[in-house]
């Protein structure tokens, strides 16, 4: 069984910073990973990315160059790095793990975590 625990999010003005974490416990480190997040009245919508070795990520157009997503298979956690944050960056944050070990990314998750609000003021 896999938990997947989010923390970090708050109420930040924009221009602002935060880094969220992903705690997991189970099968973590032969995983790909994202972030996904949702807005009210809206989908959910993909993030970041990245592979089970970390040698690989992807990004949303949206947030490319202001969000970076890391991990550390020794604590099994992964991070997002969200600088430069936007009001349109508002939502619930998830981390998602995949579904398949060792592959590339494929971006079908099997395990999602609760949720962690980030509010963006303007």
């Amino acid at each position: 069984q896999v938990q997947l625990v989010e923390s970090g999010g708050g109420l930040v003005q924009a221009g602002g910073s935060l880094r969220l974490s992903c705690a997991a416990s189970g099968r973590f480190k032969n995983y790909a990973m994202g972030w996904l997040r949702q807005a009210p009245g809206k989908e959910r919508e993909f993030v970041a990315a990245i592979s089970w070795s970390g040698g690989s990520t992807n990004y949303a157009d949206s947030v490319k160059g202001r969000f970076t997503i890391s991990r550390d298979n020794v604590k099994n956690t992964l991070y997002l790095q969200m600088n430069s944050l936007k009001p349109e960056d508002t939502a619930v944050y998830y981390c998602a793990r995949e579904s398949s070990p060792l592959r590339p990314l494929t971006y079908k998750y099997e395990y999602w975590g609760q949720g962690t609000q980030v509010t963006v003021s303007s």
